[in-house]
């Protein structure tokens, strides 16, 4: 009776140390995307509301922004915040006009480009020819309420997956 208890705890020790070999090489894997970005951004400083910004822009362009549902984004510590913009969409060309600040007051830290804390608006724009060059950038420096716009290289941009949804 005793070799059988013996036996009984003798192979719960074996499984348990077994099972705590498994555990301790089991390794964490993590999977890793690296996504290809077929956009190029600008950054916008202007002291205009986003609708009359996108009117001008409208207006200069000879295209049609409109009025998007809110992009809502989760920060790190579980926090939503909703960013308003607009967008411009053809066959070859897409554009759209978003806001770096979010639309909460009391979300002020949380922008939409964080490394840019300066820019009022962000123009995303996508397309077969190249429509961030000089002269989109000279036809945006035209618009009366455009205090700057700048290129914003992708490269060394952290928040860049901001924008893929």
């Amino acid at each position: 009776m005793q070799i059988k208890r013996f036996s009984a705890i003798l192979s719960n020790f074996l499984v348990l140390s077994l099972i705590a070999v498994v555990t301790v090489e089991m390794k964490k894997k993590r999977l890793e995307i690296d996504y290809y970005y077929d956009f190029e951004l600008l950054g916008v400083i202007s002291t205009a509301k986003g609708y009359k910004l996108a009117w001008e822009i409208n207006r200069n362009l000879f295209i049609r922004l409109v009025k998007q549902p809110d992009l809502i984004l989760t920060s790190k510590n579980k926090t939503t915040v909703s960013y308003s913009y607009f967008s411009y969409e053809t066959n070859a060309a897409m554009i759209k006009l978003f806001r770096n600040k979010p639309n909460e007051i009391e979300s002020g830290k949380f922008f939409l480009i964080p490394e840019y804390p300066h820019l009022d608006y962000v123009i995303m724009v996508r397309g077969e020819d190249q429509l961030v060059s000089s002269p989109l950038q000279e036809l945006l420096r035209n618009i009366p309420s455009v205090e700057l716009i700048a290129f914003i290289p992708l490269d060394a941009l952290k928040s860049k997956d901001n924008f893929i949804f």
